[in-house]
């Protein structure tokens, strides 16, 4: 399997969240009081400092009605195509190719 090069900017699922939360015309201050989380969480997430957990997904879900599914799903696209973008991962993945490869 080769590597995949996706050809754009990953998209952390904090800007999706936060060009949602600016449309709808929602303070981060009132949001993270209603979900019960602090702001600075809040914020590192909308700030893509922080990933979005499953339950943080569904925290979302609760507050927005954005599915949290699509929310996880964005922040594994995310990750894996972080992980691509990694050259020492990149380095031992191509080891484990190769030590593959003989056996």
């Amino acid at each position: 399997m080769g590597n995949l090069g996706y050809g754009y900017t990953p998209t952390h699922p904090g800007e999706v969240l936060k060009d949602e939360i600016k449309y709808r015309g929602i303070s981060q201050t009132a949001l993270a009081k209603r979900m019960g989380m602090s702001y600075k969480v809040l914020n590192d997430i909308l700030n893509e400092r922080r990933p979005l957990t499953i339950q943080t997904a569904m925290m979302f879900e609760a507050a927005l009605d954005v599915p949290a599914y699509s929310l996880i799903n964005i922040q594994t696209e995310y990750n894996m195509q972080m992980a691509q973008s990694d050259s020492k991962l990149n380095k031992r993945l191509a080891q484990i190719r190769k030590l593959a490869a003989v056996m």
